[in-house]
């Protein structure tokens, strides 16, 4: 487990959000970055999450791909869970790759991807 102040932390998203592909970046806007130690009992009854599962990372808004054109006044939310991230990662580097995935993951749902194309869009990118 590797554990980092809420600072360090902080820097790793930074870091996260700034090596987005600038296609991702370019329309990202009135989004909320948050860091919460973990999900609080609403998100995770939400989810549907039993006491053994973990959450990295959470989108709350409505994503782009379904506005229809409209404004929307409140900001959309990304929170990222630090102690899950932190509690699944063995090494430093291992904790920024985790963070740079979930913070990617978050803002793919953001513009409207659903969990099956983020993760066809991740095999790609590692294919050799």
């Amino acid at each position: 487990m590797v554990s980092l102040s809420r600072l360090e932390f902080e820097a790793l998203i930074n870091t996260a959000i700034e090596a987005l592909p600038e296609r991702y970046v370019e329309h990202l806007a009135n989004v909320a970055f948050i860091i919460e130690d973990q999900p609080n009992a609403e998100q995770r009854q939400r989810l549907h999450l039993r006491g053994d599962q973990s959450l990295f990372g959470l989108y709350e808004g409505v994503p782009l791909s379904a506005r229809q054109g409209t404004v929307k006044l409140l900001p959309d939310k990304i929170t990222i869970f630090q102690k899950p991230l932190e509690a699944a990662s063995q090494t430093p580097a291992e904790l920024r790759e985790r963070v740079g995935r979930t913070v990617w993951h978050e803002v793919a749902h953001y513009y409207g991807l659903d969990h099956t194309r983020i993760n066809e869009l991740e095999q790609k990118e590692n294919e050799p």
